[in-house]
């Protein structure tokens, strides 16, 4: 089955919750993205009881409209033991939406080794929303587009890309979007 059209076990409202400017949402997973750690926030705004929650994969809350680029990069990213920042877009037990802008670091064990990861996510900021939603929304048309998941993926990774290497790069993209928002700080 193709991960990017999956059908959700919760089919999405349209109905959009959002994060107060001080609220952090926080979950801890262990190597293979298994749920270890979720706080209030996350219990609250994903609409799930936390006996619902840990022990499962990460992507429980994955919305359809995520593109799989974006998740690739991400992943790609902390397994080499990198941290990453991105825009991403999660579907609530209730079928809401809500969107957020993720910290993900790894956790090392003490021989160094990847024993998990640490995510943090607090709202993003609203003028960097209208660069990323129809952004997104190219990149999950691109890949809907495709019938082989491995085309949609090069093709999704290779318009990200692009779009990211004309500002300097993908983390250079990112911040560029929360600029006026840490400038504001």
């Amino acid at each position: 089955m193709r991960e990017g059209s999956r059908k959700p076990a919760v089919a999405p409202t349209g109905v959009e919750r959002t994060l107060g400017e001080d609220e952090l949402i926080v979950s801890k997973t262990d190597p293979k993205g298994i749920l270890t750690y979720v706080n209030d926030v996350f219990l609250r705004i994903s609409a799930y009881p936390e006996d619902a929650v840990l022990g499962q994969p990460h992507n429980m809350i994955r919305h359809p409209d995520m593109p799989r680029c974006v998740f690739k990069l991400l992943w790609d990213t902390i397994k080499s033991g990198q941290e990453i920042f991105a825009y991403v877009v999660n579907l609530a037990g209730d079928g809401a939406h809500y969107w957020v802008f993720a910290h993900v670091t790894p956790s090392f064990g003490p021989a160094g080794q990847i024993v998990g990861y640490h995510s943090n996510r607090r709202s993003p900021d609203r003028q960097a929303m209208e660069v990323i939603r129809p952004l997104y929304g190219q990149l999950v048309a691109e890949e809907r587009r495709h019938s082989r998941p491995a085309d949609a993926l090069t093709a999704s990774t290779a318009m990200l890309h692009e779009h990211a290497d004309a500002v300097g790069g993908y983390e250079r993209f990112v911040w560029s979007l929360e600029a006026a928002r840490v400038g504001a700080r």
